[in-house]
């Protein structure tokens, strides 16, 4: 079975299962103004999905008996924590029921460039830089108490990283999750220092109708939240590093793909276990997905346990990834599971 993409999507997608490649699709400019071209070895900007890398950490230093799911934040970090709950634990942040106040609310905010009005986006460097947007705020909610996206839950729990082990976090996450998946590729680079093969990401500008890229959008270097550059190879090593219990035991890659949190009211996009989405499926073994977005970049990647395909999707222009996996899962699984 070959599946074909759109030519229309600008980016990269990769679809494998039982090492047979299913589709291999590259589009778009990763370089438009000298017009060099996305290719299979592309690094891409992936937003979010770097929170998965992130709960990998935690997990891999909880087995490692040097952390704990009911250890909390004022027993662990020696910062002050101002509003914040002391007594939120790992637990909650890993499943974004911590209540702890979001940098960037994505239940009220729309526009992640506000951010940078009064404070400079090139001094978001390293996951304590991100402490000023939002450790003067009250918390959202009692710990526990609800699911809710979180951001700055994710940035706490690599400074818990970063406390623990007594290294950056980026530098834990390359020697213990990204070097023994072979993810040669993967890092989290900062945009005035990016290695060869790193995309642009663009945002379109209505009003001059051309493209700028998203240097003044983001963070100057990505953080606990997100910001990991990938190509589509390398997150096909990720899954297939969990799925054979390469990073993690058994017991806790389960943990991770079952749903800790979240009510299920928006199907397509589900419930949450540990740093991964996940979706219902009555009929078999559920999805499980991570994600992406931020202005210029859209990402997207899925495991379906049931028939062991792997669905990476990367786009430097912010095309809509959502829609066309949702395409797959309804042409592509119900036939291929049957």
């Amino acid at each position: 079975m070959i599946i074909e993409m759109d030519n229309k999507f600008r980016g990269n997608a990769y679809i494998i299962k039982s090492d047979e490649v299913l589709l291999n699709y590259s589009g778009g400019y990763a370089d438009m103004a000298n017009e060099i071209p996305n290719t299979l070895n592309t690094r891409f900007a992936t937003a979010s999905m770097g929170k998965t890398f992130v709960a990998v950490g935690i997990l891999q230093l909880i087995e490692a008996g040097k952390l704990r799911f009911e250890d909390t934040l004022g027993a662990i970090l020696d910062i002050n924590l101002k509003s914040i709950d002391p007594g939120v634990t790992v637990k909650q942040l890993l499943n974004h029921t911590s209540g702890v106040p979001d940098y960037f609310d994505e239940s009220v905010m729309d526009d992640y460039e506000a951010l940078w009005t009064d404070y400079p986006n090139y001094r978001i460097r390293h996951n304590k830089d991100m402490l000023p947007l939002f450790i003067e705020k009250p918390m959202m909610y009692p710990k526990g108490e609800r699911f809710q996206y979180n951001n700055s839950g994710y940035v706490l729990l690599a400074m818990i990283i970063e406390k623990i082990t007594g290294l950056d976090f980026d530098i834990y996450l390359k020697r213990n999750v990204f070097d023994p998946c072979g993810m040669d590729s993967t890092g989290y680079f900062a945009f005035d220092k990016l290695p060869a093969r790193c995309a642009n990401s663009y945002i379109y500008c209505p009003d001059t109708k051309d493209y700028r890229t998203n240097i003044y959008s983001v963070g100057a270097k990505g953080t606990g939240d997100g910001g990991a550059f990938v190509t589509v190879g390398d997150i096909v090593k990720f899954w297939n590093a969990l799925i054979r219990h390469e990073l993690l035991s058994e017991k806790m890659v389960s943990e991770m793909f079952s749903k800790q949190s979240g009510e299920g009211k928006e199907p397509e996009e589900g419930y949450y276990g540990f740093g991964v989405w996940i979706i219902d499926n009555p009929g078999g073994q559920d999805y499980v997905y991570m994600q992406g977005c931020d202005d210029g970049v859209s990402a997207i990647s899925e495991y379906n346990p049931n028939n062991g395909m792997i669905t990476v999707m990367l786009s430097n222009y912010g095309d809509n990834v959502w829609s066309r996996m949702r395409k797959i899962r309804e042409k592509v699984y119900d036939c291929s599971e049957k």
